[in-house]
């Protein structure tokens, strides 16, 4: 396969295994699809926890429990449906969102608007700040990396068919998410650049990756795990463009809107991932 496709040559299952199928192919659909999701679950889980006021704890639990459900119907899956693998990847995102949200942010003005004193049943948030949560996180993430690396078990997506190498694929999709977050939301709120200009860093980052493909000694398993974190900062930019206020830079288009446009484009690549499973299967 030629290393100038968007990271998708990350390693070539042994011909001789035969084995099921239970995650993607790493294609540019499946980077589409990613930003899709992981726009989505920044602007759902917006919705949940400031439109509708449950607050950044409650929703966690909630979103969190989402999770759970859908992770046992992917797990239990005995091959790969894009429906169930998205379903997951969108509650990763929801539950990273409040998660992210819930450690780093407090019951300030700061993050509080329209007056209001405070937001939801249950505990604000822990008031972290994005510096100490993102070194937690990142710190979360190297143990889960470790762990995978001393059970030897492969790093390689299409090659992840045990149940053990797809649990720890899973808990380390959740962290990535859930850092994700928290770089989107100190590149909007924190670093001057705004939420376009954010947006517009990532994607630079992201193009240097897809750079770095050309460099034979860069492993593509590499570049694809830096990608995966890197799209959910830019899903989390460009869910906040979308529903901030204009006079914080955004384009005002709100959560249940925002949401409901890129639920519908999230629900028509699903089922287009499904069309091409099973032509696929069929050929």
């Amino acid at each position: 396969m030629d290393r100038t496709e968007l990271i998708a040559d990350v390693g070539v299952a042994d011909p001789g295994t035969s084995v099921m199928k239970k995650l993607p192919e790493v294609t540019l659909a499946f980077w589409v699809m990613k930003i899709a999701a992981t726009t989505l679950g920044e602007t759902a889980g917006d919705l949940f926890a400031q439109t509708l006021k449950l607050g950044y704890f409650l929703t966690t639990v909630l979103l969190f429990l989402v999770f759970v459900v859908t992770l046992v119907v992917q797990l239990r899956s005995r091959r790969y449906n894009p429906f169930f693998y998205w379903t997951v990847i969108l509650s990763t995102s929801m539950a990273g969102t409040t998660m992210s949200d819930f450690m780093n942010r407090d019951a300030s003005a700061k993050y509080l608007s329209n007056g209001a004193t405070s937001l939801g049943w249950g505990p604000q948030g822990l008031g972290l700040g994005y510096p100490a949560g993102a070194a937690i996180l990142i710190s979360l993430l190297v143990v889960i990396f470790a762990v995978w690396k001393v059970t030897g078990m492969t790093f390689v997506i299409r090659d992840i068919v045990t149940f053990r190498a797809e649990a720890l694929f899973w808990a380390a999709i959740l962290v990535s998410n859930t850092l994700g977050t928290s770089m989107g939301d100190f590149l909007s709120d924190s670093s001057g650049l705004g939420y376009a200009g954010g947006a517009l860093l990532v994607s630079g980052l992201l193009a240097v990756l897809v750079a770095l493909m050309r460099v034979p000694v860069v492993p593509n398993v590499l570049l694809f795990w830096i990608a995966f974190v890197l799209t959910r900062p830019l899903g989390a930019t460009a869910g906040d463009f979308l529903t901030k206020p204009t006079a914080k830079g955004g384009l005002d288009l709100g959560t249940v809107g925002s949401s409901a446009v890129l639920l519908a484009v999230l629900l028509g690549l699903m089922g287009y991932a499904h069309l091409q499973e099973r032509k696929t299967l069929a050929a």
